[in-house]
């Protein structure tokens, strides 16, 4: 099905389509017409000679120099090779082809100026396959993803290096294999290319979406590991949730409780604390301000997708030219910085709980380290260990970049949001999540194995998924097949999967 792009409708399911699955996209008619409408109008100013940035200026440092009307055609291609400046390996494809269908939606608004042309060649590259190459980093993330967006431009003049049918190879060679005409560029047309966050957004969009599926994971083990240390249920009664208010609890508290319904510990035949420890009971109040997060995020994220993210901006019902800084990316590098703080909190919390299943003192009757052989065996001792390795790194990693400004451009762009940093930052926060709690898993379902009552239908689904993957630790392996295959599984989702389709959504 493809997706049409209007400038207005873009959301983060629809990017994880494109992006990560590979959905054709197509240019909304009223967005044709906008576009050239846009475009005719910035025409007709340039032959009037009216002063616009970056269109018949320098830019940055050099704005206040005039181009004279050669220079005019010529700087366009000079502003994207000297903006080309990035650093690193290459970013994954589906960053890249969020990005590509992020700008598209920028110029489906109609105010950016640029002809047609360069707007229908990203279309074309989306659905035939032809990627950019873009160094991950070099961006600080104002004006804008400059230079990574100026290698995805490198292609629109038949230049730089694309990914294609699996190779890597030069950015023309790829747009001659896929017949994909060189529009090249015109006044306007670079600037209008590369001017807006749209890298930092795609990267943001796709990492909501796992981030979402991997705290609705978080609380499915909380639900296994809740059950094997015998837990009192009523912290997560929805009515407790309900009377505070908080729409991530409330959403948390039912997530939990659906996962446990059936348990033989809802009949009220098994004694229980009276109460449980914080790294058990606040389990709904604590994923559930993670949720929170993540919904702001996604919604300062979702208006980004659909911003007029550019500089100058051109209103063509007024005729005006207007000068700002709508590329600036601290509207989702802050909010991303507070997920990632989010999503390391989480974790802690998922640590805090492997730790009271292998801890004799605290597990309330399971073998020590999840071994009958302890002493001979060590069981799951080291994979605490793991985890909290993974959980320091994250804790480095979870100071905010959008705070960390360095000016640039001799003191022109002296404050910028750094989001590119925050993206970068947050892939291996996201990365080492999938670890932690694959970890809490493989100890929840060996806890599981060693108590003698029915688990909640949610429970079973999600032991049973995992000794498909892993099986029981009678006695003493090496585990690190065990955890990668367990970072797999969470990063995979078939837990969650599987379980909603036991249960429901888990939303």
């Amino acid at each position: 099905m493809t997706i049409i792009l209007d400038g207005s409708n873009l959301t983060i399911e629809k990017m994880i389509n494109i992006a990560r699955f590979g959905e054709r996209v197509n240019l909304h008619p009223k967005a044709l017409e906008r576009i050239t409408a846009c475009r005719r109008m910035v025409e007709e100013k340039i032959q009037a000679r009216e002063i616009m940035y970056g269109t018949n200026t320098g830019i940055g440092e050099f704005s206040e120099v005039i181009l004279n009307d050669e220079q005019v055609e010529q700087f366009q291609r000079y502003l994207i090779y000297n903006h080309a400046a990035g650093i690193g390996p290459p970013a994954p494809i589906e960053y890249v082809r969020g990005a590509l269908a992020s700008r598209i939606n920028v110029h489906a608004r109609g105010y950016s100026g640029c002809r047609l042309e360069i707007t229908q060649t990203m279309v074309d590259m989306l659905n035939k396959g032809v990627t950019p190459v873009v160094c991950l980093k070099g961006s600080v993330g104002a004006c804008g993803d400059l230079a990574p967006m100026s290698q995805m431009a490198l292609l629109l003049m038949g230049e730089g290096e694309a990914f294609y049918q699996g190779q890597r190879m030069p950015g023309g060679e790829a747009m001659q294999r896929a017949g994909i005409p060189i529009p090249y560029l015109q006044a306007r047309d670079g600037l209008a290319a590369i001017n807006g966050s749209n890298l930092i957004t795609s990267i943001s969009a796709l990492q909501l979406y796992d981030m979402n599926r991997w705290l609705k994971q978080a609380e499915i083990a909380c639900a296994m590991s809740l059950e094997a240390l015998l837990a009192n249920l009523k912290p997560y009664d929805l009515r407790l949730h309900q009377l505070r208010g908080f729409p991530g609890a409330i959403r948390s508290a039912k997530a939990i409780m659906k996962c446990i319904e059936g348990s033989d510990l809802r009949s009220g035949k098994i004694k229980t604390k009276v109460q449980d420890a914080y790294s058990m009971r606040s389990s709904p109040q604590v994923i559930g301000a993670a949720h929170d997060a993540v919904a702001h995020a996604k919604r300062q994220v979702e208006i980004e997708l659909n911003a007029v993210a550019d500089n100058p901006i051109f209103l063509p019902d007024d005729r005006l030219t207007l000068t700002g800084a709508n590329f600036q990316g601290s509207p989702v590098s802050l909010p991303m910085d507070m997920v990632s703080a989010a999503i390391t909190m989480v974790s802690v919390l998922s640590e805090r709980r492997l730790n009271r299943l292998t801890n004799p003192a605290l597990s309330v009757g399971l073998p020590a380290f999840l071994t009958k052989g302890a002493g001979m065996f060590s069981g799951m001792m080291l994979s605490q260990y793991t985890a909290d390795t993974l959980i320091v790194e994250q804790r480095i990693l979870s100071a905010p970049a959008s705070i960390a400004s360095i000016p640039a451009a001799a003191d022109q762009e002296d404050f910028v949001s750094m989001g590119m940093n925050t993206a970068i930052k947050n892939a291996q926060i996201l990365e080492n999540a999938f670890g932690v709690l694959g970890i809490e898993f493989m100890a929840a379902a060996q806890a599981l194995d060693f108590r003698a009552f029915t688990n909640g239908l949610g429970v079973s689904v999600a032991h049973d998924v995992i000794r498909k993957n892993v099986s029981h630790l009678d006695e003493d392996r090496p585990l690190y097949p065990d955890h990668n295959t367990m970072m797999e599984l969470v990063k995979s989702a078939e837990i969650l999967e599987s379980v909603e389709s036991a249960v429901g959504s888990l939303e």
